[in-house]
């Protein structure tokens, strides 16, 4: 055992291979300590990593399957805490890891074990699967003092090898498309559920980036009318021990081993041109590409983690310790450990890997997984600090998407509204309330119209837009939308943790049976409420997302946590059901009806403020009569109807613009008996003309309504109706 008072002096550690290793220095030259990673120049490769704390680093080169080290160098030159070396007659597909030496003291937050094979964090291509062993782990499992003990064995035969890439790709005409905000629509998607179950996607490209570039599949994203499609993570990640040993897996993919590399499963080949050539793809369809990104932790887990990257390069760098006991972690993720931002090289780190997916791969945008942990600092979160400061004042990410999940475990982790102007944020509160509302719910008006007006007493400030609020009723973690309407509780059974894991509270509704029915009123009034959400979440200011399936009446059986279950509980289902190919009409029409109207997607927030140049107010809320909401109404826990009145002619510049000019209301009505409204007189109007009623077929929606008519609206339904002008209107 080796232990703090002990410092670890092993300079060769123990090897396994079959061959021996041959150690040579006479072909390495001191190379350049800037760019960091594996960088082919043409000539040679650099190889330049940081460690702050390291005493000596070696890289080990593998053959070309991998199977055998070939040789160790010793890296030359240490600059700026930089370790470099250049190889002149190394070349693109080279195999290589690093084993890193210094002191192994735990409660001094230091774990250097160079009998521990290394990934490279800046790896551009990690290659291989990681192989669960008590080799991978820098103590000794089982040992009385645990995690300061020191484990001699080689961990090379179960780890994966970085893989140095040539970066040449002929884009043509590609660029990126740079959709503004207001016509943004998200569409949350998964690159191996998507299009595992696709008959059109060839069996051996499911699963891939290949099979997103099938010509079906784009064509269906497409033609939905969305404009972003923001794929769950695709770095390279790990999968977890404790799912394997219960024959699941981490399907989801928060498990992040490469900030750099594309996850090896995704790829169809062995080159990583293939991510490239699906951005490709996707641009040439007007479609953005969008990364969930995992930034706030790693796979290595706490203290009794394993040794694969971070940790063992330098740990008292890298990750978040508690200050008065370096051996522990700060666990602000709730996976174990978290990435310490506060670094200079950390957040240098994390910046250049969003400009290499920004600029290498030409991807639109990021979300951030558990964001507030990339503005915590140590004093707690702060919309000023280092990594958003430096998006900010970037001149590439600042002006790529960036959408944050403004949450974390951590002390004060709940952040929504608290982000720094040019970021957007999930906004939970919409989900909650529009699954409230439309449930029924008593109580819910007030906080409806805030939501539908994109949440301003959460984002109108410091000229931020209402595009800040990403609105959204689903998403990948909780229930799909025909779950939503199908089950009062949770079933996660197969998730082998006893239906314990997943939110309990999911202000669902099963409408009367759990789970699957033949009975046709409640099959009837199911589809009614999706039909409702996705029109209130297409209707509401700020940006719509979207979780891909919902469109096709996808279901998970009632599981609201499926991060484990990569069949087909999660996959897409293809062969679509009639009343599927219908939602996806209907999906497809409310997009169009979101697009058709810029009163719909304004750049900026409404007010219920009075123009009395032009007689109108942007917005006004009716009651079913006709009158203008009072605080009576608002305040009535059994009001569970509501109009809007939006009125595109009220803006205060007084500039009229094409198509922006329309005058829309927006009846919802959320009781369990029909409503009548009284549609409203409307300045140089002369009627108006229903667009949408949830409440019956798209065919059967449009007709011609006069003032002072009654729209009778059924229980749990919404109609949208677009005022009819008076042509001698100005």
């Amino acid at each position: 055992m080796t232990t703090k008072e002990e410092p670890q002096q092993n300079d060769e550690p123990a090897m396994t291979n079959e061959h021996p290793v041959v150690r040579n220095r006479s072909r390495v030259r001191e190379g350049l300590p800037f760019p960091l990673g594996a960088t082919w120049d043409g000539l040679g490769v650099n190889f330049a990593l940081f460690s702050a704390n390291a005493t000596k680093v070696e890289l080990c080169l593998f053959d070309a399957d991998g199977e055998n080290e070939v040789e160790r160098i010793e890296l030359p030159e240490y600059t700026d805490e930089v370790w470099h070396g250049y190889l002149p007659d190394a070349r693109p597909g080279q195999l290589y890891g690093y084993r890193v030496y210094g002191p192994y003291a735990p409660e001094e937050g230091h774990r250097f074990n160079p009998n521990k094979l290394l990934l490279d964090p800046y790896a551009r291509q990690i290659v291989g699967e990681l192989i669960w062993d008590e080799a991978l782990f820098g103590y000794t499992i089982g040992h009385p003092d645990e995690d300061l003990s020191f484990d001699e064995r080689d961990s090379a035969p179960f780890m994966p090898r970085c893989r140095v890439v040539d970066p040449a790709y002929t884009w043509g005409r590609s660029q990126r498309i740079q959709m503004p905000w207001d016509h943004t629509v998200l569409y949350e998607t998964h690159v191996r559920g998507y299009t595992m179950r696709h008959p059109a996607v060839p069996e051996e490209l499911r699963g891939t980036f290949a099979g997103l570039m099938v010509n079906e599949v784009i064509d269906h994203i497409r033609s939905l009318g969305v404009s972003s499609v923001e794929l769950m993570p695709i770095h390279a990640f790990v999968q977890d021990q404790h799912l394997l040993e219960k024959g699941l897996r981490n399907y989801w993919g928060y498990n992040t081993l490469g900030f750099f590399a594309p996850h090896s499963s995704y790829l169809s080949g062995e080159s990583i041109n293939e991510f490239k050539e699906m951005v490709a793809r996707f641009h040439a369809a007007d479609l953005e590409v969008i990364l969930d990104v995992v930034y706030n932790h790693t796979a290595e887990g706490n203290e009794l983690g394993p040794t694969l990257s971070l940790k063992g390069i330098d740990n008292a760098t890298y990750y978040r310790l508690m200050p008065d006991n370096l051996r522990y972690y700060i666990d602000d993720t709730g996976t174990g450990n978290t990435v310490n931002f506060s670094h200079s090289r950390v957040l240098q780190m994390v910046t250049d890997s969003l400009r290499y997916w920004a600029t290498e791969m030409r991807v639109d945008g990021f979300r951030f997984d558990l964001a507030t942990i990339l503005g915590r600092e140590p004093h707690g979160f702060d919309e000023g600090g280092g990594f958003l400061d430096s998006c900010r004042q970037d001149p590439i990410l600042s002006q790529v998407k960036l959408i944050a999940e403004p949450w974390d475990c951590g002390p004060g982790g709940y952040q929504v509204g608290g982000f720094p102007p040019g970021w957007a944020e999930w906004n939970d509160r919409y989900r909650d309330t529009t699954r409230a509302f439309w449930r029924g719910d008593e109580g819910q008006l007030a906080e409806l119209a805030t939501r539908l007006m994109a949440s301003a007493d959460f984002f109108d400030r410091r000229g931020r837009r209402p595009f800040a609020s990403v609105n959204f009723v689903t998403a990948h973690d909780g229930y799909t939308l025909y779950d939503l309407v199908s089950y009062d509780d949770k079933h996660n059974e197969e998730n082998g943790e006893d239906n314990n894991d997943g939110h309990d509270d999911n202000l669902s509704w099963n409408h009367g049976v759990e789970g699957p029915t033949d009975d046709p009123d409640i099959r009837t009034l199911r589809l009614r409420q999706i039909r409702n959400f996705f029109a209130t979440l297409m209707f509401s200011q700020g940006t719509p997302m979207m979780l891909a399936g919902d469109e096709m009446l996808r279901t998970q059986n009632g599981n609201n946590n499926a991060y484990c279950q990569d069949n087909e509980i999660s996959w897409l289902d293809w062969n679509l059901s009639g009343d599927a190919h219908a939602m996806i009409d209907y999906v497809r029409h409310v997009i169009a009806l979101r697009h058709r109207y810029p009163i719909l997607r304004r750049a900026r927030f409404l007010s219920g403020d009075y123009n009395a140049d032009l007689g109108l107010k942007e917005v006004t809320w009716l009651t079913p009569d006709g009158d203008e909401m009072n605080v009576e109404r608002w305040e009535d826990p059994e009001a569970r109807s509501l109009g809007v009145l939006l009125d595109g002619r009220a803006r205060p510049s007084g500039i009229r613009r094409h198509g922006a000019d329309v005058t829309l209301l927006l009846l919802l009505n959320a009781n369990p008996e029909a409503v009548t409204f009284q549609l409203p007189e409307v300045p140089r109007g002369s009627g108006w003309m229903c667009r949408l009623d949830t409440a019956s077929s798209l065919e059967e929606t449009v007709c011609r309504r006069a003032f002072g008519d009654g729209h009778r609206l059924m229980a749990h339904s919404l109609a949208l109706l677009e005022l009819v002008q008076d042509n001698a209107s100005p």
